[in-house]
Order: C-alpha cells, then sequence, then structure tokens
C-alpha cells in the first residue's frame, strides 16, 4: 500500500462501517446520527469492549429499529485475531475509531491500561486495515482524538491544525501516541486516513465521572461538587451531535491523510460552567440558589492540569461547510433535561446494574 493518488473522497464505498467504542459517549452518539442520515443505506459494526464507560443499553433501541443493519461485537481492539474476522466477514471498508480510555485522572492513578488501549489499540486497527485492505482506494480510517496532545494555552491562542504536539498526562501522550502512528501509517504504507481532534464534548449518554453530568448527578443527589484549584481552568465545551456530524462531513468530504479541528468555540472558566449548572438545576429541581451553590467545593489541583484549551476550526468551516448547530445554553439545558428524564440509565450505570445486564445480554465472542 504505497501508492495514495486515487484516494479520494469520492471513491469511498462506505457500506460496511466500523464503529470503535460504539458503546460510548460520543461513538453510541454517532451510531445513531449516521442511522438518521437518509443517505446511509449501509451496515454499521459495533466494536466495544464494555469498560466501565460503555453501555450497550445505549444503542437498544438502534438494534431493535434497524435489524441486521446494527451488529454488535463485544470485544478488544488489541484483538488482532477478531479484527481480521470482523474485516473479513462483514467486508469493512470503513473505521471510525473512538475506542480510548480516555479520563486524565484515570490515566495518572494507572497509566497502563491508557497505553495498551490507545496505542496497542490503534496499532492493531492499522495493521489489520493494512494487512485487509492491501491497496484499495474505496476505503477509510478515520481516528478520532482530542485538544489536549495539543498542551496547555495561555490566555490567548488557540490550537491549530499545525500547533506542536504538547502532551501533559499520560492520557494526552497515548492519544499523541496513537495520532502519530495514524499519520505514520498514511506516509509510510499509503494507508487512507483522516484526522480529527476535538474539544470537550457534553450532551446525552456521557459517562457520570466526567464533569457535566457528575455535577448534575452530585446537585440531585446534594453531594459536593468538587472544582479543582481556583476553577478558573477553561476549556472549549463542544455539543456531541455537533462534533458527530464533523466527523459524518470529513468522513465523506475529508481530503486523503487530513487533520481537522474542530471546536465549540465556547470557551468557560470550570468554575463558572459549574454556577451555570447549579442555576438550571435549582430552577429545575425547584430548589434555593444558594443551597444548590453551596455544595462548590474547591479541591486540591490535578497533577499537570492544563490551563486553558481553545480549538480554532476555521479549516472544517472553510473547507468542507461544517459550523456548530447548538450554542451553549441551548446545548446545556437539552443536556441536563436528557439526564433528568434518563433515571433509569444513570441508576443502572452508578449502581452496577449495567454490568449484570452486559453479563446477561453478551458473552465474548
Amino acid at each position: 500500500m504505497s501508492d495514495n493518488k486515487n484516494f479520494s473522497p469520492e471513491n469511498r464505498t462506505m457500506k460496511n462501517m466500523l464503529v470503535t467504542g460504539g458503546a460510548g459517549f460520543i461513538g453510541s452518539n454517532f451510531i445513531r446520527l449516521v442511522f438518521h442520515k437518509p443517505e446511509f443505506t449501509g451496515r454499521i459494526i459495533n466494536l466495544d469492549k464494555l469498560t466501565y464507560a460503555g453501555n450497550a443499553e445505549s444503542l437498544g433501541d438502534v438494534a431493535s429499529i434497524y435489524g441486521n443493519r446494527y451488529v454488535f461485537v463485544h470485544g478488544d481492539i488489541r484483538d488482532s485475531a477478531l479484527l481480521e474476522k470482523i474485516f473479513m466477514e462483514y467486508e469493512i471498508d470503513t473505521v471510525v475509531h473512538f475506542a480510548a480510555e480516555s479520563h486524565v485522572d484515570r490515566s495518572i492513578e494507572g497509566p497502563a491500561e491508557f497505553i495498551q488501549t490507545n496505542i496497542n489499540g490503534t496499532f492493531s486497527l492499522l495493521e489489520t486495515a493494512r494487512k485487509i485492505w492491501k491497496d484499495r482506494a474505496d476505503v477509510l480510517f478515520h481516528h478520532v482524538s482530542t485538544d489536549e496532545v495539543y498542551g496547555s494555552l495561555g490566555e490567548t491562542g488557540y490550537f491549530y491544525e499545525t500547533t506542536p504536539y504538547d502532551p501533559r498526562s499520560p492520557y494526552s501522550a497515548s492519544k499523541a501516541g496513537s495520532d502519530h502512528l495514524v499519520s505514520a501509517y498514511h506516509h509510510t504504507f499509503g494507508l487512507p486516513i483522516t484526522m480529527s481532534n476535538c474539544s470537550n464534548n457534553y450532551g446525552p449518554y456521557q459517562f457520570p465521572e466526567k464533569l457535566i453530568p457528575l455535577m448534575i448527578s452530585n446537585i440531585r443527589q446534594e453531594k459536593p461538587l468538587p472544582v479543582y484549584g481556583d476553577g478558573k481552568n477553561i476549556r472549549d465545551w463542544l455539543y456531541v451531535d455537533d462534533h458527530n456530524e464533523a466527523i459524518w462531513q470529513i468522513i465523506h468530504k475529508g481530503i486523503n491523510g487530513e487533520t481537522y479541528n474542530i471546536g465549540g468555540e465556547n470557551e468557560w472558566e470550570n468554575i463558572r460552567l459549574v454556577e451555570t449548572l447549579c442555576e438550571i438545576m435549582a430552577e429545575k429541581l425547584n430548589r434555593p440558589m444558594d443551597d444548590v451553590k453551596k455544595l462548590i467545593t474547591y479541591v486540591k489541583d490535578r497533577p499537570g492540569h492544563d490551563r486553558r484549551y481553545a480549538i480554532n476550526c476555521d479549516k472544517i468551516k472553510r473547507t468542507l461547510g461544517w459550523k456548530q448547530k447548538y450554542n451553549f445554553e441551548t446545548g446545556l439545558r437539552a443536556t441536563v433535561d436528557w439526564y433528568l428524564s434518563h433515571d433509569a440509565w444513570v441508576q443502572s450505570i452508578q449502581s452496577g446494574e449495567y454490568q449484570k445486564w452486559m453479563e446477561k445480554n453478551y458473552r465474548e465472542r
């Protein structure tokens, strides 16, 4: 696989799409979005290890609605034999690679799993694609990454696609390593790839350890709302459907070998975000504002905590015509409403009922 001159968006088949990590937060929302596209008439194979953050229940209705157009495979992206079987059996022509360990705190507590999944897992996928696809010009490997690989910004400036990598945590270092592998397979072997680096996502089906669903859950239960350091770390927030729409545009129109930044252009200090959630939740739960805000608790800062992330996404807007549809107030309120109306899903995750459900319904392939 060395001559990539014929690899272009017009040639892509996209009849059998392998989505890795499709039972996770962003992946499950992506699968829903794709099936809602009338122009997509193909099949999605969802490969997920179902770790603590993956939930096959999130796509239970998709399985019932789309029948054999949706296939769930319980397995590990590091399993080369399984990957080869999937590629051959389902005639995979497109990979959208979400599967990753993704929580910074967990990477500080235990880096090994991040190296195994994010680097070795990506390597296994790349090797399988290279072996099976050979010199095909109608295929694509899309790799989903993060803005955290760029490091930390000061009070001004933005991350661009050309910004040098400067990861500061085991998580971001493992994602940077996987990004470099994908790029290397393109340049060395001619593998047709695209990549995207996104800012912080929020929306439905996000595991409750992440900031927004954690705060929603803790406010409901009147538990402390932990805020790192002085609370003035800044993140750029992107609604999950906007992110997935960008990926859809990339896999259809993105140029082979190119990277696209996807941002919300929506910077918030952590403390301001938590205070806003307090205000929305106080209104929704009919509680006194002061009673909710007094739950805010400042805690010792995370080691190597990046101060500010901000993405410039002019490239994808200019070249692919993508733009955000959700402003932050609309997206945040929709997210709060979703969690408040999906008690059973939240409780199953937090109580361990999900693991029992998974063990009953899925077995290792």
